[in-house]
């Protein structure tokens, strides 16, 4: 079963910290698959605290979403992320398409 990776950029604290964790995420993807839907894109928030960007990564399973989240690789670029930002990351499972009709 499909599942998202979402993340949310509730506050920039440090743009270089950031943008060393942008090089270093780039580089942990490199051996896992999977499908980028959001990629900071205008976004509107209806409802709740404020944004200030949104990814969405599709992985195939919560299993392969996770090997990615706690390779040692995306490790080593979250750290620079925690110094940068505050950032929300949520994982969801999605749902059988026969659950929508």
């Amino acid at each position: 079963m499909a599942a998202y990776m979402i993340f949310t950029r509730e506050r920039m604290r440090d743009e270089a910290e950031y943008d060393i964790y942008k090089e270093q995420a780039r580089a942990a993807g490199q051996g896992h698959t999977f499908i980028p839907h959001v990629l900071y894109g205008p976004c509107e928030v209806l409802e709740g605290p404020a944004v200030q960007g949104v990814v969405v990564l599709e992985f195939a399973s919560v299993i392969e979403a996770k090997a990615y989240y706690n390779s040692p690789a995306y490790i080593e670029a979250r750290k620079h992320r925690h110094l940068g930002s505050d950032y929300r990351v949520i994982l969801v499972e999605g749902c059988a398409r026969e659950a929508l009709r």
